[in-house]
C-alpha cells in the first residue's frame, strides 16, 4: 500500500490516476491512510486523496463533510463530487452552505449532490429560495426542479408569478412544474 500511496501523491497525474483502482481494491484498509492525506499541507495531495476516496465504496460521507471547508477550491469541488458519489443526509447542511461557495464549480457540484440526496433536502432548499441572492437561488431552484418534490410547487408558482424574478429562475420553476406533471400553469392576469 505504501507504494500505491506514494504513486498517488507523486505529482505525476497519470501515475496517480493509475494507483486509484488498486487502492480501492484494498478495501477499508486504505481509507485511514487516504483520510490522513486529506490533512496534508499540500492542496494537490489533498485533492488526490479526495479523488481516491470518491472512488471507494468504503468511504463514509461524514468523513468528507469537513473537506467542503478546505482552503483550496479544487479540493472543495472534488469533495462535493465525492459526496455526489456517496450521498447521505448527513451532508445536507454542509452542502447548503457550499451553495454559497465563491467557486461556481464547487457550488454547482454541491447542488448536484443535494439532488442526489433527494427529497430530504427540500426544506433546506426552500429556505435558500427565501433568503439567498439570485445566483444561489438559481442553484436551489434547479435542484428543486430535479428533485421533483410536491412541497416545492408553491415556491415554483411564486417564482413564475413574480414579474421581477430572474428569467433563469422562472425557467427552472417551469421545468420543475413540468417534471411534476403540471404542464399547464395558471398565472394570475
Amino acid at each position: 500500500m505504501k507504494e500505491l500511496l506514494a504513486d498517488l501523491i507523486s505529482g505525476d497525474d497519470a501515475l496517480a490516476e493509475k494507483s486509484i483502482l488498486p487502492l480501492v481494491e484494498l478495501g477499508q484498509v486504505a481509507i485511514g491512510p487516504l483520510l490522513d492525506l486529506t490533512r496534508s499541507e499540500d492542496a494537490d495531495i489533498r485533492w488526490w486523496a479526495v479523488r481516491a476516496l470518491a472512488a471507494s465504496p468504503h468511504t463514509q460521507t461524514f468523513n468528507l463533510i469537513p473537506l467542503l471547508n478546505d482552503s483550496s477550491s479544487s479540493v472543495r469541488a472534488a469533495t462535493a463530487l465525492a459526496i455526489l458519489n456517496h450521498p447521505h443526509e448527513d451532508a445536507i447542511e454542509a452542502l447548503i452552505k457550499t451553495l454559497y461557495d465563491e467557486d461556481s464549480l464547487t457550488a454547482n457540484l454541491a447542488s448536484n449532490a443535494l439532488v442526489k440526496i433527494g427529497i430530504s433536502t427540500t426544506p433546506n432548499l426552500l429556505k435558500v429560495m427565501e433568503e439567498a441572492g439570485t445566483n444561489i437561488r438559481i442553484l436551489a431552484i434547479r435542484a428543486l426542479a430535479e428533485i421533483k418534490d410536491h412541497r416545492a410547487i408553491p415556491m415554483m408558482m411564486k417564482c413564475l408569478n413574480n414579474e421581477n424574478e430572474s428569467a433563469v429562475i422562472q425557467y427552472w420553476a417551469q421545468q420543475g412544474l413540468e417534471k411534476l406533471g403540471l404542464d399547464m400553469v395558471y398565472i394570475k392576469p
